[in-house]
């Protein structure tokens, strides 16, 4: 797409998007309306030649509480949107309430996961805010690529904290970028809205379905957490609130689907094929991500004997191969205008490289680890903008920002069943291993039942035959999780076969686009 209404558009918008990512932050989008407005972009931004379907919408002036000039639609009258930027404030916020989580309690550390799951999910629909699809990947890639160096040196400074000084400031080294964030936020984040009561947005939440659904997906996720390491996966405190959870999760659908007048989720955003298997793609690649970044680790510390710090860095093959190779997925997709390649080489990279993760043993040497750690990392990297490309080209326009906003739940949602997963199959198969040694039978049910804890009890051992045992038996446990996320990939796959190619080339439509800073926004007619 080489017109130049469409440079402009990526041009306009590079301003805004350097603050969003400068600022690293965004909040959750509420549902969109029922009969959304239909707002078209300036001609300044695309003229009437850059695609061929544009619809012919006028785009009228309104004046603000500021009185300055806001775009909104015709059909604007009861239409509503809390604003990006009032989302945005409130997420990190939230994110910067982890002061009280040094106290420990669930709640306290729930509040930052409420403005971090915020963050990653609204700084996405920042961008088909103002980013027409074609020039999206470039960005997606380039904030998939910031998201995913944050998440792997996390683990490196939190084991460089914990050695060092306290592990309280793995919660205070977030309080500069937060309020970074923040501020940036504030000054330069610069959207329409369109202009309604706080009345008139308070009563278009759904409460009933949104009680229902974090009640129901909390009492899911929490036994989830101490399944097999705080109570066992037999005990009735992790089966009655799993239990429970996938219940009230079935009420909520169908609570949504037969009463809500304003459903949080509208379940049109799944009558795509394309952004069903999408979806259920991000899922498994948040599972195997996951397991990936928790338990390579644990190899490099209870198997190769490595320090916390060593062992983060020691996956940095694996780990900083997810960013580069996610940012020239997404310029690569925006240069040939499509995706589907895209979604396939990164399902077999994926697959591939947890096949070869099977390898690794106690003895494998460092260049033998370093080249077996590659491929997951490429592969991870390449779906992260391609998955979300496919879901956006499918979407509608009145469903996109929940179909964005569920991209980043549904990834989270892998990212927790998949530690769980990987738990259950470590503590089954080191149980298994370790009744096969007459000296460590005794000692199997406990040791099975962590496996972080057991890096420990590991390294604390005197060098000999028993310690040698263990490491074998654990590292061949770390083997069944990586054969099962290898499997996981391969279904990831197949049901990417089911993708389907949608037109980039498409207008961008947008109720929040980006203000004129200079003037207001003229009606104008395309």
């Amino acid at each position: 797409m080489g017109d130049k209404s469409t440079a402009q558009a990526g041009h306009l918008g590079d301003e805004t998007l350097k603050d969003n990512a400068s600022a690293g932050v965004s909040t959750a989008t509420l549902n969109s309306p029922e009969q959304p407005s239909k707002i078209v972009v300036n001609k300044e931004v695309l003229d009437d030649n850059s695609t061929q379907n544009e619809p012919n919408v006028e785009k009228p002036h309104v004046d603000s509480a500021d009185g300055k000039g806001e775009t909104a639609s015709e059909n604007s009258t009861g239409e509503w949107r809390f604003t990006r930027r009032a989302q945005l404030v409130f997420a990190t916020l939230s994110t910067l309430s982890l002061m009280v989580a040094l106290d420990g309690t669930s709640i306290s550390v729930a509040l930052p996961g409420v403005g971090g799951g915020g963050i990653l999910a609204l700084t996405e629909i920042i961008v088909t805010d103002i980013v027409p699809l074609r020039l999206r990947g470039q960005y997606l890639g380039i904030l998939n690529g910031m998201w995913t160096i944050g998440s792997v040196t996390g683990p490196v400074l939190g084991g460089g904290f914990s050695e060092s000084v306290s592990w309280r400031w793995i919660f205070y080294i977030n309080f500069p970028f937060a309020g970074i964030g923040l501020v940036m936020t504030v000054l330069f984040l610069r959207l329409n809205f369109i202009p309604t009561s706080l009345l008139a947005k308070l009563r278009r939440i759904d409460y009933i379905g949104a009680t229902i659904f974090m009640g129901s997906t909390a009492s899911f996720m929490i036994p989830l957490s101490w399944g097999g390491v705080q109570y066992s996966w037999s005990s009735w405190r992790t089966l009655v609130p799993l239990i429970i959870g996938f219940v009230g999760l079935l009420v909520f659908g169908y609570y949504e689907y037969r009463y809500a007048e304003h459903p949080i989720i509208p379940l049109e955003i799944f009558t795509s094929k394309t952004a069903t298997v999408s979806f259920i793609g991000t899922v498994i690649q948040g599972l195997v991500l996951w397991c990936a970044l928790y338990f390579l680790p644990l190899y490099f510390e209870a198997v190769k004997g490595y320090s916390p710090i060593i062992s983060g860095v020691a996956i940095f093959p694996d780990s900083f191969t997810v960013a580069p190779s996610a940012m020239i997925a997404g310029l690569t997709i925006t240069k040939i205008g499509k995706y589907r390649w895209a979604v396939w080489v990164g399902w077999i990279l994926t697959t591939l490289g947890f096949g070869l993760l099977c390898i690794l043993k106690v003895g494998t040497s460092i260049p033998g680890w370093i080249f077996l750690e590659f491929a997951v990392g490429f592969g991870l990297g390449v779906i992260f903008p391609a998955v979300t490309f496919a879901i956006q080209a499918s979407a509608k326009h009145e469903t996109l920002a929940m179909a964005v906003a569920m991209t980043s739940f549904f990834r989270a949602f892998g990212q927790a069943i998949g530690v769980a997963i990987g738990g259950v199959v470590f503590q089954n198969r080191m149980y298994s291993n370790l009744l096969q040694y007459t000296e460590l039978a005794p000692y199997a049910r406990a040791y099975s039942q962590d496996a972080a804890g057991l890096v420990q009890v590991i390294n604390a051992m005197e060098d000999g035959t028993t310690k040698q045992d263990l490491r074998t038996a654990y590292a061949d446990s770390l083997r069944i999780i990586w054969a099962v996320c290898c499997a996981f990939s391969a279904v990831g796959f197949l049901f990417s076969l089911w993708t389907k190619e949608y037109d980039v080339d498409q207008a961008l439509t947008s109720d929040q686009g980006l203000r004129d800073k200079q003037k207001p926004a003229a009606p104008t007619d395309v």
